[in-house]
């Protein structure tokens, strides 16, 4: 199921993002600190071959990526764009129950 990035939201950490969603990508919160913890979930597994990607997070509608300092935010965001868009044609990718994921960007991110 392809993805869309909503909204880009910045956090303190000036080398993570989170990205807010068109709908969940989890029904719980799930860390992948490094490639091989991103075995067995195709969508992490293929965010982790994006240059640079140093962790991820993924909790209802949203995702947190954590890249490496030397790696510029235009090229990942990019590249992270067009691995959610491609998402339907990873194997075991699929709808998450949105009841159990309901987690909505907050009011004032905009």
């Amino acid at each position: 199921m392809p993805y869309t990035i909503v909204e880009y939201e910045p956090t303190p950490n000036p080398n993570a993002v989170k990205c807010w969603l068109d709908h969940p990508v989890s029904d719980h919160p799930r860390s992948f600190l490094d490639a091989d913890s991103a075995t067995g979930d195709p969508l992490a597994a293929a965010l982790f071959e994006i240059e640079g990607v140093r962790n991820l997070l993924f909790n209802g509608s949203w995702i947190t990526v954590n890249k490496h300092a030397e790696v510029t935010w235009p090229a990942v965001k990019k590249a992270v764009e067009r691995v959610l868009a491609e998402a339907r044609d990873l194997p075991g990718v699929g709808p998450v129950d949105a009841a159990d994921a309901a987690v909505e960007p907050p009011a004032s991110a905009g």
